[in-house]
């Protein structure tokens, strides 16, 4: 009865999505005040009915309701409650119901905290938002129904994957969504400010909090996507430009391009035309993401589906509303006139610096994805695009926008100098070039580009210092005093550097070692000894395991024991690696069993992997530097602005 109960809040909120669609598009057209304001009732009862329909599942999949074909499919009565709840989300079905939820809930916040939105513009942004909603609404229902019944329900499931039981995985994909979908705010205010015709600074100040959530989740996301890689596949990577990845990493970048741009957009009323036009690509990136994972076009351990039909239907999704979005684009961006001017030497022009590269670092990385599709559709060719690509191409754009960010955020307005720009940067500069040397002499000379990286990484951090003293006016008593959108931005920026510095020493400093270890046996790891003290069968709630107890020493002292393990699911039948990892502020000491060998002992991956910490040290700060941002007043949705209606300016 659940079941039923959640397939017809979905028909219900497919229902009310188009209600919410046309109901506030024709009183816009018409001028009817009643019912542009009927788009803020309906987008919370969209988000009620698609909670219920998604509580539904998720109770099927807790009560290990075998009767639903999705639950009999993805689950199993001795799995952990954790991920039987994770397994809501943990197939293509669920996941695109979550999608669905996450949509109405944006809707919803919008309808909620937009008092202040002036009456036309809301109604557009929410009809929008339920143009999306009843588009994917219909999907799940025609095509990927979460709710069918099995005629002779099994006796127990078929589990969930088992490189899914895991707390990280359990939650990157509603961080991830909630990233994703975030951006649907974006280009929803974009399409109503094309209808409009009229992109002021109150318009760029109510789009810019929604992206910056959007932007906050997706950090979180592709940083708990990073981590579950380094210690659950065994490999020891922390990115692998693997499609899938870059599918995600892609509308990051160009969100916060989006981010950057409104920034002028509002304080200088100018690149107003390229605002609109990166809002519409942050969420065609976003729904590129959903076509890769649910087409089958590629292979990978992140995907969910591989049946062609379900692609179809989101590149047909895809080509509307990104296709009419650019449509719309074109005919009415000439009405989008800018108003500032700024000269060569300005924060303006760093803003517009910052955007090609990120623009630029988003289309190598969406060519480099891409292209083997390509070549072997159009070119019948099998190429395979990875690593060496990737950082020829991508990391000397990254690290060009690593030097031009801390100048950038120095120069004036309108007008900048130089000169006083590198004089203030000077004392970062010093210290850059000191760590990049004590980089370079610590790497033993291994790597120059590894010290160099490091030596922008530095940079980048006490570049964003430096911005916030500069800022307090060279006073410590105010920086207290600085507005939290300011240490938001100094935080995210400085730690934007952190990260750059960990992936450089990481890097260029790894070491590795690969042998064949007997029990009893010590073999040396860098400064460390690793002794092979036993291996054990055991097993878990779902799962057998051979683990391992491996003690780690320095100069013949203890420091530690660590239990790497190899999992079998026998419901699934998959074996899966648990790495052990001892992790310290500036190393992390890496162990990872293999199998058995046939003349005896184990074969063992050993690694050094110094400054891991910092990678996913830094995302998590830039997430805060977001989120502290987000809280100060003048970044909230309209925050002081008037609810004025003013009229709209025809595009000519």
């Amino acid at each position: 009865m659940t079941a039923e109960l959640g397939h017809f809040a979905l028909i219900l909120a497919l229902i009310v999505a188009v209600l919410q669609t046309v109901v506030p598009a024709v009183g816009r057209a018409k001028l009817w005040e009643g019912w542009m304001a009927f788009a803020g009732p309906a987008a919370l009862a969209q988000f009620l009915v698609t909670g219920l329909a998604f509580a539904a599942l998720m109770r099927a999949f807790m009560t290990s309701d075998f009767s639903l074909a999705l639950v009999a499919d993805n689950s199993h009565s001795a799995k952990p409650m954790l991920y039987k709840i994770a397994g809501t989300w943990g197939n293509h079905e669920g996941s695109m119901l979550l999608w669905l939820l996450i949509l109405a809930l944006f809707g919803a916040a919008a309808a909620a905290f937009g008092g202040n939105l002036p009456l036309r513009l809301k109604a557009l942004v929410l009809a929008v938002q339920g143009a999306i909603g009843a588009a994917f609404a219909a999907f799940i229902l025609f095509t990927s129904n979460p709710f069918l019944r099995l005629a002779s329900p099994p006796f127990d499931g078929a589990d969930l994957n088992p490189l899914l039981q895991d707390p990280g995985l359990a939650f990157h994909p509603p961080f991830l969504y909630l990233g994703y979908v975030g951006l649907s705010m974006s280009f929803s205010f974009a399409i109503a400010a094309l209808i409009e015709g009229k992109v002021d600074a109150a318009w760029a100040r109510w789009v810019r909090p929604w992206t910056l959530a959007a932007w906050i989740f997706l950090t979180i996301g592709i940083a708990m996507g990073s981590w579950w890689a380094y210690y659950e596949l065994g490999w020891g990577g922390f990115w692998f430009w693997d499609p899938v990845e870059n599918a995600s990493f892609m509308p990051w970048l160009i969100a916060g391009a989006l981010l950057h741009s409104a920034i002028v957009a509002e304080k200088r009323e100018a690149l107003k035309s390229w605002t609109i036009l990166l809002a519409i690509l942050a969420f065609g990136f976003s729904l590129l993401g959903t076509f890769l994972v649910r087409s089958g076009v590629i292979t990978s351990v992140h995907a969910f589906a591989t049946d062609p039909t379900r692609g179809v239907a989101i590149l047909v999704l895809l080509a509307i509303f990104v296709g009419g979005g650019l449509t719309l684009y074109a005919a009415r961006a000439g009405a989008m006139q800018a108003k500032g001017v700024f000269g060569l030497v300005s924060r303006e022009s760093a803003l517009v610096v910052n955007n090609v590269l990120l623009a630029t670092a988003c289309f190598i990385v969406f060519l480099g994805t891409l292209w083997p599709l390509f070549a072997e559709v159009v070119l019948g060719r099998v190429l395979s695009v990875g690593a060496p690509f990737f950082n020829a191409a991508f990391v000397p754009v990254f690290l060009g926008l690593a030097v031009i960010l801390p100048i950038g955020s120095v120069l004036a307005w309108k007008r900048g100098r130089i000169g006083r720009a590198a004089r203030d940067m000077a004392p970062a500069l010093a210290l850059a070039l000191a760590i990049g040397a004590l980089a370079y002499a610590l790497l033993t000379g291994r790597s120059a580009v590894g010290a160099l990286a490091a030596g922008i990484g530095a940079f980048v951090i006490f570049g964003a210092l430096t911005d916030a003293w500069l800022r307090a006016g060279r006073q410590p008593r105010r920086l207290l005093r600085l507005p939290r959108a300011d240490w938001g931005r100094v935080i995210a920026h400085g730690a934007l550097g952190v990260t750059i510095l960990g992936i450089a020493i990481l890097s260029a400093g790894a070491v590795e070692d690969i042998r064949v270890v007997q029990e009893g046996e010590t073999f040396p790891l860098g400064r460390y000894e690793v002794t092979l003290a036993g291996v054990e069968e055991g097993r878990g709630p779902n799962y057998l395991t051979t683990m391992a107890d491996m003690e780690l020493s320095r100069g013949g002292r203890l420091l530690t024991h660590l239990y790497p393990e190899k999992r079998v699911y026998p419901v699934a039948g998959m074996p899966t690696t648990e790495a052990a990892i001892d992790s310290g502020l500036f190393r992390d000491v890496y162990l990872v069993l293999g199998d058995p060998q046939e003349s005896g002992g184990w074969a063992v991956r050993a690694y050094i992997k110094p400054f891991a910490g910092w990678i996913w040290g830094g995302s998590l700060l830039m997430a805060l530097g977001g989120l502290l941002s987000l809280t100060d007043r003048r970044l909230r949705v309209a925050a002081g602005a008037k609810p004025a209606r003013p009229a709209p300016v025809a595009a000519e």
